[in-house]
């Protein structure tokens, strides 16, 4: 019998210690009451309503995705929010995922901000002598299969409407999820996170028990640019009014403490990377507006504090003109007629409210917009209804209508990159960047719809010119091979070699060495493999990946193969 491979007790250790620590705590603890207040909250002490949300996500992505058969590559690009124009991406943003790591991100974080959210909420009502059985809206089989996945569902659409597009996966709504626990239970939302970190961290070690890595370069782009602030931001707004609904129909005493809230506010807003208020402004350059970032977090902890902890009292009464001069002064049903009462905790709100409507506005104009018609920058390869080619510092097709420019930002930006386009679907956009496919060499573009998926490969290859940057070339095709659709400009290399220039031509079908001396030119090109070809006087030798140049006695490196990582 052979035995158990290394990296499966590992594995089989982990869980048995964790099953082991976490019996003997429950022993030690015991009586406890947890199960008896979950049973008071939930059904069978059970939040059914965050399982079912968790099964209809995960099946979004093994199924509308692809993600059963390709659990690291699902077709993203058809599942994003790209305009109102295209009502599938509205509808699945929300609930579809760029990878196994983003899904089991959000998941994690579903699991233990959820239950939170659904406990404040609950299965059963609150009040005192109301029967759990006495109507739909009561029933706790309704509210716990039913009503709360359906408000989840609602939540993720307006996540959609209202978010700058093109958005993909369910942070907004864990975000939600958060907004509603914050105002309910601050501290342990806090601590929820942490537990949402333990388990991050127990999902990687059975994936991987021990991690072998070393330095090596790599293409990032700024860690806060990765981060879907309005999103994030817009979810967690509406899970803090919903929240506040809840929080504010129970008596004073079941509400948490100004300072509790406040810090529990910060401490989630800090570790969620709120404040990284940032903008595109254009290539690859980002624009972090830290300093803003930490006051709008500082503003909006004390906005959600007032709103939940200040007092009922009136803070002023608006008076309303009456329509009869015969109403008497002394009836009191009547002056309650005519005037509204606004009370502290109300304005807090209006402020919430205006503040998630601020977030959500600017989705609406630059959601009205689609992939502009015409022709494509350079060749391009159609897959049924898409179309890819590859461009530089060509100006983005999916821009808002109107144009903004502020602090000298604009909406306006060039890109470059490999450029997927979708009239049907209403899609433009820079799939993988010139310089992530300049270090990268080779990357798979994932086109599909429901139902069907084709994985196009963007390839790039090069020379290196001496002092002078590189000569490149773009092909679009399948893994094997591909047809060149962008060619670079040709470059020069830095010396002269007796009064003559040496330049490297990009073609469709191969490299050009071409030589100019005053008004003449010769082209030939580069020699193959451990081969040498002359060229007015000047003789290219080959040597694997390099080429070198000769002239009376002088030897010179003047060309490298480019690599990537």
């Amino acid at each position: 019998m052979e035995p158990l491979p290394v990296e499966l007790l590992q594995r089989i250790g982990v869980v048995i210690a964790l099953l082991f620590s976490l019996g003997v705590v429950f022993f030690l603890d015991r009586p406890s009451t947890l199960g008896a207040r979950l049973r008071r909250r939930f059904v069978l002490g059970v939040p059914w309503g965050t399982l079912v949300t968790v099964v209809f996500v995960l099946a979004v992505y093994l199924f509308l995705q692809g993600g059963y058969e390709h659990w690291y590559s699902p077709v993203t690009i058809p599942f994003r929010a790209w305009s109102y124009f295209y009502p599938l991406g509205i509808a699945s943003a929300a609930f579809s995922h760029g990878g196994a790591g983003h899904l089991v991100g959000n998941l994690v974080g579903t699991l233990t901000l959820a239950p939170l959210a659904e406990y404040a909420w609950g299965h059963f009502p609150r009040e005192r002598g109301s029967h759990s059985f006495g109507s739909l809206r009561t029933n706790p089989y309704v509210r716990a299969f039913l009503v709360f996945p359906v408000a989840v569902v609602v939540v993720g659409l307006l996540t959609s409407v209202f978010a700058i597009g093109p958005i993909i996966g369910f942070s907004g709504v864990v975000f939600a999820f958060a907004g509603v626990a914050l105002v309910n239970y601050p501290l342990g939302t806090v601590v929820a996170l942490a537990g949402g970190s333990a388990l991050r961290l127990v999902y990687n070690t059975l994936q991987t028990p021990v991690l072998t890595a070393s330095g090596r370069p790599g293409y990032i782009t700024p860690w806060w640019a990765d981060i879907a602030i309005q999103g994030h931001a817009l979810g967690l707004l509406i899970g803090v009014l919903v929240g506040l609904a809840v929080v504010r129909s129970r008596s004073r005493g079941d509400r948490p403490s100004a300072r509790r809230l406040w810090l529990g506010t910060v401490l989630f807003a800090v570790e969620q990377s709120l404040w990284a208020v940032y903008w595109f402004r254009g290539g690859e350059t980002f624009v972090l507006y830290r300093a803003a970032g930490v006051i709008l977090v500082a503003a909006l902890a004390l906005v959600v504090v007032f709103a939940v902890v200040a007092r009922d009292d009136p803070l002023f009464t608006w008076e309303l003109a009456g329509d009869s001069e015969a109403q008497s002064a002394s009836d009191s049903r009547t002056k309650s007629r005519d005037s509204v009462v606004v009370r502290n905790w109300q304005v807090a709100a209006v402020v919430l409210l205006l503040s998630t409507a601020a977030i959500a506005g600017p989705a609406v104009p630059a959601n009205l917009f689609t992939a502009e018609s015409g022709e494509l920058p350079g060749d391009e390869l159609t897959v049924r209804d898409y179309e890819v080619t590859y461009a530089e510092d060509v100006e983005n097709g999916l821009v808002a209508v109107v144009d903004v420019e502020a602090f000298g930002e604009t909406t306006a930006v060039n890109t470059s990159g490999v450029i997927v386009r979708s009239e049907q679907r209403g899609i433009w956009t820079t799939t993988v960047t010139k310089g992530r496919l300049a270090f990268d060499g080779q990357v798979a573009v994932r086109l599909g719809g429901v139902g069907w998926r084709e994985t196009v490969y963007a390839q790039r290859d090069g020379w290196n010119v001496l002092g002078n940057g590189t000569a490149y070339r773009v092909a679009l095709g399948d893994n094997e091979s591909g047809r060149v659709v962008y060619t670079s400009d040709p470059v020069t290399a830095a010396p002269t070699l007796a009064e003559r220039n040496v330049t490297v031509v990009p073609t469709e079908n191969r490299y050009l060495l071409r030589v100019d001396r005053g008004n003449e030119s010769l082209s030939t090109q580069i020699p193959a493999k451990n081969e040498s070809v002359t060229l007015d006087g000047l003789t290219f030798t080959r040597n694997g990946s390099r080429v070198s140049v000769s002239y009376d006695g002088t030897r010179l490196q003047l060309l490298a193969k480019e690599t990537y990582e």
